[in-house]
């Protein structure tokens, strides 16, 4: 236990703090008498000015008269409050008390209340989270294994034959039957073949039907290939079990298909018409190139990325912290409201589907991303302040005002906002960048990390979850950012 007590002035506050389990602070107050009696003689009054009694105007009403309308113990009550209050603010500036949230009464309100009495010394209990003081075992020599993520320029033509198959022309097919690729225009009909019943939404006429497997539920596309323009044929299907209709999952049915038309996919010749056509360079040549480096560059940051990550990994395990319950909650809130401004995004009603009990689910469900994000925050704050890196004056303002060049072209935003949000980044990555200078990365292919994780599994051990979320984030931004050459 730490005791500290001012007697820099009178109206100093013995004040004895002690530590708490979770980043909390014991905070232990002696209020003088003086002090004690004064907050009960301002209540009075004040609840003197502010009271209506019949036959006395506001503000007059004598002290006898009120504590007999209202009671001592209302009065008392209001005291209290504004003394409890009074106190906590000034011995956290007297003490210098890294506060965070709300403090909470040891013992409740109404066991104080029952202790108070004006005119005599009064000692009460705050307990409230305080900022954690984190601090790292290890900051050099680290060491970590991430996901390689290489430029392979087998992507450049899959980019392009996709562009070909956007582009292309359906042309009608004659004197032969339909095959695998073309496009098929059914008339159809559905039953479940355990009751004969019709299948709900099973039925139509003139669908295209691209045959390529996976289009269809299987059985489908593998029946129309072989048919003849007017042939009609009875195929067998079969519903997965993941099937979106529920009633369908899983069951066997028969279509009654005929096939009405048959066309052809025409792809555009690979030339610098093609190039126009699909972007907005002018021959295949500058096409390729411009997608070799936007390739190249999108496989760079993600291996950089995902040594990040595996690094940040490392480090959070050389952390030592307790994390306060008011940042966790911040956190959990900061992830809410992200999830809630993606579907907004999306045009979802999120007043609608944001109902009290799925927001306490995903409270629930968010709390361990909100720790390893917060975990992480903490460890490089703390290796800032151990290796004393810090961020050159010149570097913020120059990005800052790159930032505001491009920003001031589409729209307007708070200066203060932008010059935390650029520190913040800048700082990240400058301390990422150092921590990647001192420590060693073994790389990984998603085929050593796909074994390992077999091998884990065949062992009954648990496959480890920040390197498996690492993988399918790097997974997700794959497909999000492939890159799209402009119109």
């Amino acid at each position: 236990m730490s005791s500290a007590a001012s007697a820099a002035a009178p109206a100093s506050l013995k004040v004895t703090t002690s530590p708490r389990p979770g980043s909390r602070l014991a905070v232990e107050v002696a209020v003088p008498a003086g002090r004690s009696q004064s907050s009960y003689d301002a209540a009075l009054a004040k609840l003197s000015r502010s009271i209506k009694l019949p036959g006395f105007r506001k503000g007059k009403v004598p002290q006898p008269v009120l504590l007999q309308q209202i009671g001592p113990l209302r009065v008392r009550a209001t005291a209290l409050e504004e003394l409890v209050d009074a106190v906590f603010r000034d011995a956290l500036a007297q003490e210098a008390i890294p506060a965070i949230g709300q403090p909470e009464l040891a013992g409740g309100f109404e066991a104080l209340l029952e202790r108070f009495a004006p005119g005599e010394e009064l000692t009460l209990v705050l307990e409230l989270d305080v900022e954690p003081t984190p601090s790292l075992k290890l900051t050099k020599g680290l060491v970590a294994a991430s996901e390689a993520v290489s430029y392979d320029p087998a992507r450049v033509d899959e980019w392009i034959e996709q562009s070909r198959q956007k582009l292309a022309s359906l042309v009608p097919v004659e004197g032969r039957s339909a095959q695998a690729g073309d496009v098929a225009v059914v008339d159809f009909s559905g039953t479940f073949s355990d009751d004969g019943s019709p299948i709900s939404g099973g039925s139509g006429e003139g669908m295209d039907v691209e045959l390529e497997e996976g289009r269809m539920i299987p059985g489908f596309v593998e029946g129309v290939i072989g048919m003849a323009v007017g042939d009609t044929k009875t195929v067998a299907c079969q519903f997965p079990e993941e099937y979106p209709q529920e009633d369908c999952r899983g069951r066997a049915a028969s279509f009654v298909l005929t096939l009405t038309d048959l066309k052809t996919k025409e792809l555009p010749e690979l030339d610098d018409a093609f190039a126009q056509q699909a972007s907005d360079k002018e021959t295949l040549a500058e096409l390729r190139a411009d997608l070799e480096a936007r390739l190249q560059e999108d496989a760079d940051r993600r291996d950089k990325a995902n040594r990040h990550d595996a690094l940040l990994d490392a480090l959070v395990e050389q952390l030592e912290v307790e994390l306060p319950e008011t940042l966790v909650q911040e956190e959990i809130r900061a992830l809410l409201e992200q999830t809630a401004g993606q579907l907004a995004q999306q045009g979802m009603d999120v007043r609608k589907l944001f109902t009290p009990e799925l927001v306490r689910s995903l409270r629930d469900t968010s709390r361990p991303e909100a720790e390893k994000r917060l975990r992480r925050s903490l460890a490089l704050k703390a290796l800032a302040l151990a290796e004393a890196i810090e961020l050159a004056e010149e570097e913020l303002e120059t990005k800052i005002k790159e930032l505001s060049r491009s920003i001031s072209e589409s729209g307007s935003i708070d200066p203060a906002r932008l010059r935390q949000a650029v520190q913040e980044d800048l700082m990240r990555q400058k301390l990422l960048d150092w921590l990647e200078s001192h420590s060693t990365i073994t790389a990984k292919s998603p085929e050593d990390l796909a074994g390992e994780l077999a091998g884990e599994a065949e062992a009954g051990e648990p496959a480890p979850k920040p390197a498996a979320k690492t993988k399918a984030a790097a997974s997700k931004k794959a497909a999000a950012q492939e890159p799209e050459a402009s119109a």
